[in-house]
């Protein structure tokens, strides 16, 4: 077995912005800080401060917490993923970027077969997704087919296919 190192990315917490960013990431092994038009686009918040003088802090509240997901710009759970990479052992390190990554990864994955799947609800006039759509979905797109390939989803069924020894011969025309 011969390993490959991976290529190395140089990127922080606050620099990945979303999926989209972690396709560029798979598409190139640039890092995120040759980009800086997408950089620290969470930052510019607006200040909270009181132009009042005076004694006391000034009319500033507690500062709210901002969770890792919302700094990623993601929907999935950074800081869980996280905490199960932790508990995993999978490593006895961690770097800090590796949770936000997965849960890109992970978030994409999953807007592409609910994508998929949604259309494949549409073709057959259902409102609903059903697991019968997401095997539909998966089993016609090559690359989730690929990385699903050993996968059985319950209740989902099989592709239609009829093998063309099976079908009726054609009468020679008279």
């Amino acid at each position: 077995m011969i390993l490959v190192p991976a290529p190395e990315i140089n990127y922080e917490v606050k620099d990945l912005i979303g999926w989209r960013d972690v396709l560029s990431l798979l598409s190139s092994s640039t890092s995120l800080t040759n980009q800086p038009q997408r950089l620290h686009r969470l930052s510019s918040t607006p200040s909270t401060q009181s132009t009042m003088s005076g004694k006391g802090k000034g009319g500033r509240g507690e500062k709210k917490s901002t969770t890792s997901s919302a700094k990623a710009g993601l929907q999935f759970p950074v800081g869980r993923i996280g905490r199960y990479l932790r508990q995993g052992k999978y490593a006895t390190r961690m770097g800090a970027g590796a949770p936000v990554y997965l849960a890109a990864v992970l978030e994409y994955l999953c807007a592409e077969i609910l994508e998929l799947a949604g259309n494949a609800a549409r073709d057959n006039k259902k409102a609903r997704i059903v697991p019968r759509h997401i095997t539909l979905a998966v089993k016609n797109d090559e690359e989730l087919n690929k990385l699903l390939g050993g996968v059985t989803i319950a209740s989902g069924g099989v592709l239609p296919n009829i093998h063309a020894v099976l079908l009726p011969k054609k009468s020679a025309a008279k």
